[in-house]
């Protein structure tokens, strides 16, 4: 089945250049313009990533990446068009899965794409054998669903949260360093990104601990980064 993504950025000459360079991997894009008209296209669209641009008129990158996150874990690419690590740390925050910094190369774009696509879709392929759950006091990880149930309530999370909540769990009692988390789930060499994932952990924490300033499932090891508990 071909992969379908949507591309939100005000910059049509852009929106074109990009929708060529995916149609030659098989991949089907729908361009829109404005958070507004993405959002609504959204809701009615079939799709396996969203490409989402910062800076628009009317609503910005950021809010529109807020009300996608309300309803949805599609992961998304954002693209912005300034250098500041102050942006892309609050996408990141906000739950966007990776980030492009304004001129990129498209071989780089296509790539991404085709990385975030695949890890979407083997985290909801269907598989041949009955669903596996990790389960600890309070908290169901569903493998198979990518639903996490914590103290009653149902949660879905974006991929990369998912991940990121995933390999702590599949290694509860084993303190992992920011590096290791870093490196398995985003599958690429670590360049000192502590702040992201400081971001993915906060993010984790404020849904499935009773007391996000407490912890009992992700605790933080002084010095040497994050270990996963089975609760209290």
């Amino acid at each position: 089945m071909r992969n379908r993504i949507l591309i939100i950025d005000d910059d049509q000459e852009l929106c074109n250049l990009l929708k060529k360079c995916v149609s030659k991997e098989n991949i089907e894009a729908a361009v829109y313009h404005s958070g507004e008209e993405g959002l609504a296209a959204l809701a009615a669209a079939d799709v396996q990533l969203i490409v989402l641009d910062v800076m628009m008129p009317g609503i910005d990158g950021f809010d529109t990446l807020e009300k996608i996150r309300e309803a949805s874990r599609i992961p998304v690419l954002m693209l912005t068009s300034k250098s500041e690590s102050g942006d892309k740390i609050r996408g990141l925050r906000l739950g966007a899965d990776d980030y492009l910094t304004k001129p990129f190369d498209v071989d780089e774009f296509t790539a991404r794409v085709l990385s975030l696509i695949r890890r979407y879709t083997t985290l909801n392929a269907i598989p041949a054998v009955k669903a596996l759950a990790l389960d600890f006091q309070g908290l169901s990880i569903d493998l198979e669903s990518c639903i996490v149930t914590s103290n009653g309530q149902q949660i879905e999370l974006p991929a990369k949260e998912f991940e990121v909540l995933r390999l702590l769990a599949e290694n509860q009692g084993r303190i992992l360093t920011k590096k290791q988390i870093y490196e398995q789930v985003w599958q690429e060499q670590y360049a000192y990104d502590d702040a992201n994932i400081m971001g993915y952990i906060s993010r984790l924490r404020k849904k499935i601990e009773l007391d996000p300033g407490n912890p009992a499932y992700i605790q933080t090891v002084k010095g040497m980064g994050y270990r996963f508990s089975r609760g209290v």
